[in-house]
């Protein structure tokens, strides 16, 4: 049985919320049955979290606010993506979540994003499970 599973997630904007959840779910089916997953971006200037899943406006807002949340600071990085850089670190890299029946346990409207903050490109998104469900067939 495998433990970890990778999708490829491929964005079009600097900032952009993209739903995984579905790509998540499909990664926990075929690993069996965990009791948990640890949903991660092995990128620096990337993250994973969960949130609002119901609203299409959320996202948008989220976007907006990511943008918005680095004023116009001196960043002695070359690159000139430290805002990036800083935002994953805020955000994080990582999101472990409890499985119920071989997929992720999500509340009603919650869902589980990808956010890319240094876009376009394409990334990868790591899904490894964590234990194993049992079942009571008593």
């Amino acid at each position: 049985m495998r433990s970890a599973s990778e999708f490829r997630v491929k964005t079009s904007r600097k900032i952009e919320r993209r739903d995984v959840t579905k790509e998540v779910a499909r990664a926990c089916d075929a690993l069996g049955r965990p009791a948990a997953v640890l949903v991660s971006v092995p990128h620096t200037t990337a993250a994973v979290t969960v949130g609002e899943a119901w609203d299409p406006d959320v996202t948008g807002d989220i976007e907006r606010a990511l943008a918005a949340w680095v004023p116009d600071v001196r960043f002695d990085h070359g690159e000139g993506n430290s805002a990036a850089h800083f935002l994953s670190e805020a955000i994080g890299v990582s999101c472990l979540l409890p499985c119920d029946g071989g997929k992720p346990a999500l509340g009603r409207w919650q869902g589980i994003f990808f956010i890319e903050l240094d876009g376009p490109r394409e990334r990868t998104v790591r899904v490894t499970a964590i234990g194993q469900q049992t079942t009571d067939e008593g």
